[in-house]
């Protein structure tokens, strides 16, 4: 659910048992409301699918590796194309299959196509979408996986303080998709409830309520009968969180149902500080890579070691890729991790789901945006590849060329040497390697930096025996220069000359010290949330939502970090809406 900017939380129960019989009844007959006949109808003619099921559900969700999430589109608010992407097509899945993924997760909100009173009936129409987005992605042989999605947040989240209707409406939804899909192949799954969450709770309160929605879910679809009596079905921890006590009151849910069908689901979207480039997280270092193995490590030993099946429904991180936005992670530091991650996942036991909201495929013309990050991705799925400490060499215009250095990390590869483009690089006069260290030559960088134009003047490949070779970039800088500038809390900008450097990150802070901005915590405040560069336009962006949390009247030192070590500092007074800015 992630690239949407909402909270969630909540919980519910039902309309009575005779009205929920009901209720039942005018579904499975197609004569409930809007529901009407469409619904039956398609009912009556599931998908066929080419994918073959393994009888024992470790397997089953084994086979569904790798798998990608068809986001913010069927869960878009209100409507399929609201959050930018065009309708799905059957062509999509054809190219998910194409690209060697095995199952697809269908995100789908329903509270605008469903009557929020009694007996909540969701729109026939919308129903039927479901359904043939569905079907096409079954009729390709993928694994589908089905949910309910940001109603988690919208209306499930207030159980606390709802708990009747929440309940009600949310059984409702499950007895009305149970009576529509009851006949599909078991290459369906459903998904009881997307990052579950609830408003004004003890944690104790919170177990026992989605305790309650994943038992009454189960329920419902079990007795609905057809297909419905052994699907796979996916339950949820608390906001997917793969926390050992949130992993153990899931465990438990599943226990009790002595139910051999069943999978547990948790999402990962990395070590915070990394994930979104806030608090110093610029590098995916020793704790970003601890976080991740800790975390696939609890997911193995609290479920697969004892045969219950992850389908860890979503990885990322919670701001790259975005191409409508400049990279707040540098670009090799998130190779790294979706490196690590793949391998992690494999060791483990553990089978993905890319989310995708539309940074990864274009879903208009059904390309890769970014190619070479698939094919990292990719190619975790099956290997491992060999990467470096850094992917940039940065030479100094002003001074003179010297060696420099970098750290090899093969991954359990091994070396096998420079190239740029198809021209191997002479070792021993081009570079030289000592352990893990590969140093560049002066001679070998005199001749890539050429006239020494500022910016990228070469790009090596490092190639391992086996994987994606590691790219490394060239680059000519000199420290940037910012200048004088005045604005508004609406409206200002640093004059930046960049000269070939790349912004990494921005400390704020006081006179006396203290933290500035609107993340108090740190001194390091978030990439593309508090400041953000323009290459193209020469400025740094200082965002009005930075601007607005200083504290009037007391100037602000700025630290602006880049990547090639160099850090500039700069001032900044903010005067009602006015503000003044100075270089250092």
């Amino acid at each position: 659910m992630k690239d949407i900017r909402q909270p969630a939380h909540h919980r519910s129960r039902g309309p009575g048992r005779l009205a929920a019989l009901l209720l039942t009844l005018l579904v499975i007959l197609g004569l409930s409301g809007g529901t009407s006949l469409a619904a039956a109808d398609s009912a009556a003619r599931p998908a066929q699918s080419t994918a073959r099921v393994p009888a024992r559900a470790k397997d089953a969700v084994a086979a569904m590796q790798p798998g990608w999430n068809l986001g913010n589109t069927l869960d878009a608010i209100p409507d399929e194309t609201s959050w930018g992407n065009p309708p799905v097509t059957k062509s999509l899945f054809d190219t998910i299959r194409a690209q060697g993924f095995r199952s697809v997760r269908i995100p789908v909100t329903w509270t605008d196509h469903q009557s929020a009173t009694a007996p909540y009936t969701i729109d026939a129409a919308f129903m039927s979408r479901v359904k043939q987005v569905v079907d096409w992605a079954l009729a390709d042989g993928l694994y589908v996986v089905l949910n309910v999605h940001h109603d988690s947040w919208q209306w499930i989240a207030n159980m606390p303080t709802d708990h009747d209707n929440v309940l009600a409406r949310f059984k409702a939804i499950w007895t009305q998709v149970s009576a529509t899909f009851r006949d599909e192949p078991r290459t369906l799954l459903f998904e009881s409830v997307n990052e579950p969450q609830f408003n004004n709770a003890t944690d104790a309160q919170k177990t026992r309520l989605l305790n309650e929605l994943n038992i009454s879910f189960h329920s419902i679809v079990r007795s609905s009968g057809g297909g419905n009596a052994s699907r796979l079905l996916v339950l949820p921890t608390q906001g997917c969180t793969p926390s050992q006590t949130l992993m153990d009151d899931l465990s438990a849910t599943i226990g009790a149902l002595h139910d051999s069908n069943l999978v547990a689901t948790v999402h990962y979207y990395s070590w915070y500080p990394f994930s979104v480039n806030v608090a110093g997280g610029t590098r995916y270092d020793a704790t970003a890579q601890k976080d991740l193995t800790d975390a696939f490590g609890r997911m193995h030993d609290t479920f697969v070691a004892k045969g219950i099946p992850v389908y860890l429904g979503e990885y990322g991180t919670l701001s790259w890729p975005d191409y409508t936005h400049p990279d707040p992670i540098e670009r090799g530091e998130g190779l790294k991790y979706f490196e690590q991650l793949g391998y992690q996942a494999r060791v483990s036991g553990v089978t993905t789901a890319l989310w995708d909201p539309f940074s990864f495929l274009n879903r208009s013309t059904l390309q890769w945006r970014d190619p070479a990050l698939f094919a990292w991705i990719k190619s975790s799925w099956t290997t491992r590849s060999g990467t470096a400490s850094f992917d940039k060499v940065f030479v100094p215009k002003s001074g003179p060329v010297t060696a420099q250095s970098l750290t090899l990390n093969p991954n359990g590869t091994t070396f096998q040497g420079l190239w740029q483009g198809g021209t191997q690089l002479v070792a021993g006069r081009d570079y030289t390697v000592s352990g893990k260290q590969l140093t560049l030559t002066a001679g070998a960088l005199t001749r890539l930096t050429g006239d020494r134009a500022y910016g990228v003047n070469a790009t090596l490949q490092a190639r391992f025996s086996r994987g994606v070779p590691w790219q490394i970039d060239v680059i000519t800088y000199d420290t940037p220069v910012l200048s004088n500038a005045t604005g508004t809390t609406g409206s200002f900008t640093v004059p930046t000359q960049y000269r070939g450097d790349v912004l990494a990150t921005m400390e704020a802070t006081y006179a006396d010290g203290s933290n500035a901005g609107q993340t108090s915590w740190t001194p390091y405040q978030e990439f593309n949330r508090a400041f953000s560069p323009d290459y193209p336009g020469g400025t740094i962006i200082l965002t009005s939502d930075f601007l607005n949390a200083l504290r009037d009247g007391e100037p602000v030192t700025l630290t602006f970090h880049f990547w090639s070590g160099a850090t500039v500092t700069y001032h900044v007074t903010k005067s009602g809406s006015s503000v003044t800015g100075t270089a250092s």
